[in-house]
This record gives structure tokens, C-alpha cells and sequence, in this order.
């Protein structure tokens, strides 16, 4: 595969991951549309294969359903960010556009937890104040962290009660 190729992949992935299109017809024409996105932008300049994939190499870190909708809502943001920039009186651009927004509608919101772990990865644990505040939730995170634990094995217990396959 074709480093231009992962684009048409990863937002092919996105599109069926949300189950927004059912119907191959429409992804048929998508893929049309993306066709014409990557002769508008030349992807098959010889410099797109440098360095790899940019998107897809992302996703394979990301295993949990819920993780991949963080990343994914990441990813479509930046689709629609690079489409604001071109030529909107392209029918392809539009309908690209408006799929997106759609699914971008149905995804989390992803920046709010990515500014969270950007906060976090710039405390200075060797700040004695912000090491007074880590012990004294300490207790506190360790009950999430449990709670969490306990909470998915008891829906794996559930779900392995339940099928008596």
C-alpha cells in the first residue's frame, strides 16, 4: 500500500468504524471524491512516502474502542482543518467536508482529553508543592484506578455468565 493510499484508508476506516456508511455505493462515491482530493493536492509526488504514514501508523497504539473514538475525533479535526483551506467550490471538497462534520458530530470530544494529558505531562513532579498535592490525592486516584479494574472485569464475568455457548 501506497503511502497516499493510507489517507484514502484511514478515513475509509474512520467512516465504517462510525458506521456511517452502511450503503458501499456511498463509500464507492467517497472514494471517488478522495480520488480527485489527491489529484487537487498531487499526493503522488514522490515525497509523500517520505518519513511514512502519518495518521495510520497512530491508530495501531490504540486498541480500546473508546481510545480509538479519542484519536480518531483527533484525526477527522485534522481533515477538517486542512479542508478549510481549499477550494470549497469543488463538489468533491464539499462532500468530503460535510462527511466529516458529520462524523465529527458523532465523536467525542477529543481535545479536552488531549489538553488534559498535555497538563499533566508538564507538571514538574520535582516541585515540592505539586508533590504535596500528588500525595494528597494519592488515595483518591488509587480508588479510580480500582474502580475502574473492578468495574471491567465484573463486565467480563457478566458477559461470560450470560453465553452459555
Amino acid at each position: 500500500m501506497t503511502c497516499q493510499t493510507y489517507s484514502l484508508f484511514v478515513l475509509s476506516v474512520i467512516m465504517i468504524y462510525f458506521g456511517r456508511f452502511g450503503n458501499s455505493l456511498i463509500l464507492a462515491q467517497l472514494q471517488n471524491d478522495i480520488d480527485q482530493l489527491k489529484a487537487d493536492f498531487n499526493s503522488s509526488h514522490s515525497d509523500v512516502a517520505d518519513g511514512g504514514p502519518i495518521f495510520t501508523e497512530k491508530l495501531i497504539n490504540w486498541t480500546e474502542k473508546n481510545e480509538k473514538r479519542i484519536i480518531l475525533s483527533q484525526i477527522v479535526s485534522m481533515y477538517l482543518e486542512m479542508l478549510q483551506n481549499t477550494d470549497k467550490s469543488k463538489a468533491h471538497v464539499r462532500h468530503i467536508s460535510e462527511e466529516l462534520y458529520t462524523l465529527k458530530k458523532s465523536l467525542p470530544d477529543g481535545l479536552k482529553k488531549m489538553k488534559d494529558l498535555m497538563d499533566l505531562s508538564k507538571l514538574q513532579m520535582t516541585d515540592l508543592k505539586i508533590q504535596r498535592k500528588a500525595v494528597n490525592e494519592l488515595f483518591s486516584v488509587l480508588q479510580k484506578l480500582v474502580e475502574t479494574s473492578t468495574s471491567s472485569k465484573r463486565k467480563r464475568s457478566q458477559s461470560q455468565r450470560r453465553c452459555k455457548c
